[in-house]
């Protein structure tokens, strides 16, 4: 089994991210961004890619997850939050996602790669609430 937490796999695992939203940007004119895949897919969205084509690209995210997971060794995660928390904090990235148009695939890869004014505000956004939420769990709850 490989190691899976090396650089030559971080910066593996980047080129194929950024390839890959290069690539469907180029061939089909759509960004990469997962929620607005979602959205696509639960028929929730009022524009986007075509159904066939979003369906295939949230299929392949955890087809593409499973088949590294054969191939490389897994590391060992240890959740210690509670079910409902977990919960709480899923439904509100959900509405974050909304609520700024596009989820940190779509502004963080996609966007920030286009020089898009809208993406790098909406990362330095997700970037900031991450680093406070950290912050303060760890340093101010000792959570």
């Amino acid at each position: 089994m490989l190691e899976p937490l090396s650089p030559v796999f971080a910066i593996g695992g980047g080129l194929l991210i950024g390839g890959a939203a290069a690539l469907l940007l180029m061939l089909t004119g759509r960004i990469a961004g997962v929620s607005g895949m979602f959205a696509t897919v639960m028929r929730i969205a009022d524009a986007g890619p075509p159904w066939k084509l979003a369906t295939a690209f949230i299929l392949g995210l955890p087809i593409g997850a499973a088949i590294t997971s054969l191939l490389v060794r897994r590391p060992d995660i240890e959740v210690k939050s509670s079910m409902p928390l977990l919960i709480a904090a899923g439904l509100l990235v959900g509405f974050g996602t909304r609520l700024g148009n596009g989820c940190t695939s779509g502004h963080g890869v996609c966007g920030i790669g286009r020089l898009s004014p809208r993406s790098i505000a909406a990362t330095l956004t997700f970037m900031a609430a991450a680093i406070a939420t950290v912050f303060i769990t760890r340093h101010v709850l000792g959570a």
